[in-house]
């Protein structure tokens, strides 16, 4: 098997960025959903409830930030240390964030039709992960819970072949994407070896309405493909019945990720 795909999310639920070389820092891969949209008293913003996120481009620049839309880019600096800290939350967890400048705030404002703050993760803020599935030393940017999302092609294949139409794994967000394994084999790694990192595969990915969002119009699209999933993905696992596909992932240490990396199953 070998890592097929590496993606970045630098603002959280904004299009994602492939790589072909990814650095691994102690947030996950690097850059990745430092960013994110809040309400003006700091609820985080996903595509769940504004799908036109899925318009939105943002990369990485040594400096900050290139968002772009309709054409338009607007070119965003990191806070500074002394920038403005405003308590943001992500689901269940309340975290210090920089604000970034007015005009940028009131620029994304404008394009989604309501009132949003662009924030950042500092490099002195710690998120830890759920302790329930990692140490205590574990963290996490602006993720859902956990810094990597890894899906199979293979398990996506045998999902489009039950779909009315196929759907891009772009629907899914991974941040790693695998070739050469069995369908939905993700499902029974406890821990993996992707190049010369190390990883827990702690919990399956609960799937939710942002897959419904067609990620080239920005609109919600019908049932699909929870749908479907519905059908043979719903699994029992504790606290929930859900509909799961995917495997959220912990690392172990720092380094570098590369498509193309030999994947191993250690346990």
């Amino acid at each position: 098997m070998k890592l097929a795909e590496l993606h970045v999310y630098p603002l959280k639920s904004a299009r994602g960025v492939s790589h072909e070389t990814v650095r691994v820092d102690r947030f996950g891969p690097e850059g990745d959903r430092r960013y994110m949209l809040v309400t003006p008293d700091g609820r985080f913003v996903t595509q769940r409830r504004m799908p036109k996120l899925a318009l939105l481009g943002a990369t990485l620049t040594d400096g900050g930030l290139d968002l772009r839309v309709d054409g338009r880019v607007r070119s965003v600096r990191t806070p500074d240390s002394d920038a403005q800290r405003l308590g943001v939350q992500v689901w269940g967890d309340t975290v210090p964030a920089a604000v970034a400048d007015d005009e940028t705030s009131a620029w994304l404002s404008d394009f989604l039709e309501t009132e949003v703050r662009l924030v950042h993760m500092p490099e002195d803020v710690r998120r830890p992960v759920d302790p329930d599935y990692a140490g205590a030393d574990d963290t996490v940017g602006f993720a859902d819970g956990f810094s990597f999302l890894l899906i199979g092609r293979a398990s996506l294949d045998a999902l489009n072949e039950r779909l009315p139409s196929p759907l891009p794994m772009n629907r899914f967000r991974p941040n790693l994407v695998v070739d050469g394994s069995e369908p939905f084999a993700e499902d029974g790694w406890k821990r993996i070896a992707i190049g010369d990192l190390t990883f827990d595969v702690v919990k399956p990915c609960a799937r939710c309405t942002m897959t419904t969002v067609d990620q080239v119009s920005g609109r919600f699209d019908g049932p699909e493909p929870l749908k479907t999933m519905a059908e043979f993905r719903r699994i029992r696992y504790p606290h929930s019945n859900e509909v799961f596909f995917g495997q959220n992932l912990v690392h172990r240490g720092a380094g570098v990720l590369r498509v193309g990396d030999a994947i191993e199953v250690l346990a």
